[in-house]
């Protein structure tokens, strides 16, 4: 039987508690997601880099307490017909979020008409910028769960994970050396995992030490331009 060869296929949207890749890096805010009954006052902001799994992390959150998940963005035109009683997550919080909705919202929570309320950001709650003092107080006091970049198991478990979305074949001991090669993130990990499996696609080979030999050169190249 002769080698399998990458397919070209894009990484599949699986954002279920099954696929989801555990770790040190994530173990804090999985442990502070699960007690979002408790949170004080019901609200909680999840932050990290790019690409550590909050949005993986919200929509397990959302199944599990029956909430509706909200991009940052559409917050404000959302807030006059959301219903009471909901959890409400609203993803990307402190970029896109209009801060006098954000603060309408907390407030909500705050009364518990919203009976929990998540956030997610990159940065901290007390980096956010805004104009509007109360609002501002509000984030230097709520609680916070931190993502962290994934440390070699982690990031392993994840390498293995993008290759199975995409349905990429490779060969034995791949991963053991792309890891000390690598940049070390997440964000990282999917940009060698797509280009590896774009060069393995040109190449019709399956993705081995030569494929990701090439591949890890390119991609220094151009961090150093």
């Amino acid at each position: 039987m002769g080698e399998q060869l990458a397919l070209g296929l894009p990484p599949r949207e699986d954002y279920s508690a099954e696929s989801f890749v555990d770790g040190e890096a994530n173990a804090s805010a999985r442990w502070a997601l699960a007690g979002w009954r408790a949170w004080p006052g019901h609200v909680l902001v999840l932050y990290g880099p790019p690409g550590t799994g909050k949005t993986h992390l919200t929509h397990m959150w959302a199944r599990e307490s029956g909430g509706l998940v909200l991009g940052g963005s559409e917050l404000e035109a959302a807030l006059e017909g959301m219903p009471d009683g909901k959890p409400v997550a609203v993803e990307d919080a402190d970029r896109f979020a209009d801060r006098a909705a954000l603060f309408h919202l907390m407030n909500r929570a705050q009364h518990e008409t919203i009976p929990a309320l998540l956030l997610t950001a990159r940065e901290a709650p007390v980096r956010w910028q805004t104009d509007i003092p109360d609002l501002q107080s509000r984030l230097k006091a709520v609680s916070t769960a931190e993502l962290q970049e994934p440390d070699d198991a982690l990031l392993a478990r994840l390498l293995k994970k993008l290759f199975k979305d995409r349905q990429s074949p490779l060969v034995d001991g791949l991963i053991d050396y792309l890891l000390p090669r690598m940049e070390r993130s997440v964000e990282g990990a999917r940009r060698l995992v797509d280009a590896l499996d774009r060069e393995a696609l040109a190449r019709r080979t399956t993705i081995n030490r030569s494929v990701a030999r090439r591949v890890l050169d390119e991609l220094d190249a151009i961090g150093e331009d």
